[in-house]
């Protein structure tokens, strides 16, 4: 096997740590980690050590012809998703690319929490614990159904904002939920290619900027991983997911909130506490065993701070 790896991102745009962790874990392991990825411009924070593919918008009819030839020009090993669009290409990509290494749940997994319609119905089949709401009960939220990133969350207060909200937006192109105050937790879990749970991680999130965790601490919750193992135990899930949930701030009620089955926005926190997703990928590839991680680091904080790249703009 040669002794370089390419790795394609599709839509790494600020993933810079992570990318840098993928080309540490190379080295370790003696191979030198080439990153690319897929992106609208190249005026990207990720620019600074990856190589720029100008790709197309994810619902272009001519995508998969493009990436299969970008995947073919660049000898991409392997594929990894980091916006939600691109988890159903990368599902996708997988029947297509039988050689290229693609860490990802199924596509039929992958339709179900791109869509909140479709994966509040798989919570229920579940018995997931649901903040469902109560006729002419306030405060409630009301999330796109194909939204992400909080983008496009609307909180509604009373009767009066609610007939607001009808006569403004499309209902149907929202799902309504109870709105809960209360600490929000990311459980990071990876999952072999073979089934097995190798990681299940929780952090609180202490402090977040537009919808990604900028503050974060690594906690043990008991409850959480239990709710995490019955979710697990349903076999559909591969490679790196993420779990949210919030606990009610009053009762101490848990909810499960979205399931991304894909890297989240604060999984360094959980390799450094002792998950190193990025290891765990490459020795899939390379074919090498990866043992269950039960000894993390609880109590560890991570705080993020911003890091300018410069790019030029005359540059071809």
């Amino acid at each position: 096997m040669k002794n370089e790896i390419n790795i394609l991102f599709l839509g790494g745009a600020k993933r810079v740590s992570l990318a840098e962790r993928f080309i540490s874990s190379g080295q370790s392991l003696g191979y030198e980690i080439k990153i690319f990825s897929y992106e609208l411009d190249r005026f990207v924070p990720i620019s600074s050590l990856a190589e720029i593919i100008i790709g197309l918008k994810w619902n272009d009819k001519k995508i998969y012809e493009h990436l299969l030839k970008t995947i073919k020009e660049k000898k991409i090993d392997i594929i990894l998703p980091f916006v939600d669009p691109a988890t159903i290409i990368a599902a996708k990509l997988k029947t297509m690319s039988n050689n290229i290494f693609i860490p990802v749940s199924d596509l039929s997994t992958m339709e179900i929490f791109f869509d909140k319609y479709k994966s509040n119905k798989w919570f229920i089949h579940q018995n997931l614990n649901l903040p469902l709401p109560k006729d002419g009960e306030f405060p409630i939220i009301a999330k796109p159904i194909f939204g992400s990133a909080s983008k496009g969350l609307i909180i509604i207060r009373n009767k009066k904002e609610f007939k607001a909200f009808k006569n403004n937006d499309n209902i149907n192109n929202y799902l309504i939920q109870r709105f809960i105050e209360g600490d929000e937790f990311t459980v990071d879990c990876y999952i072999s290619q073979n089934g097995e749970i190798i990681s299940m991680i929780p952090r609180k999130r202490i402090e977040i900027t537009g919808g990604e965790v900028t503050k974060a601490i690594t906690v043990r919750d008991l409850k959480i991983l239990n709710e995490v193992q019955r979710i697990l135990a349903t076999g559909i899930f591969s490679g790196p997911i993420n779990i949210q949930f919030i606990k009610d701030k009053i009762t101490g009620e848990i909810f499960i909130m979205e399931i991304n089955p894909r890297f989240g926005g604060g999984v360094p926190l959980t390799i450094q506490s002792g998950a190193d997703f990025t290891m765990f990928m490459l020795r899939e590839y390379l074919g090498l065993e990866i043992q269950p991680i039960f000894d993390w680091k609880e109590n560890l904080v991570m705080a993020r701070s911003f890091r300018e790249t410069f790019i030029d703009a005359t540059d071809n």
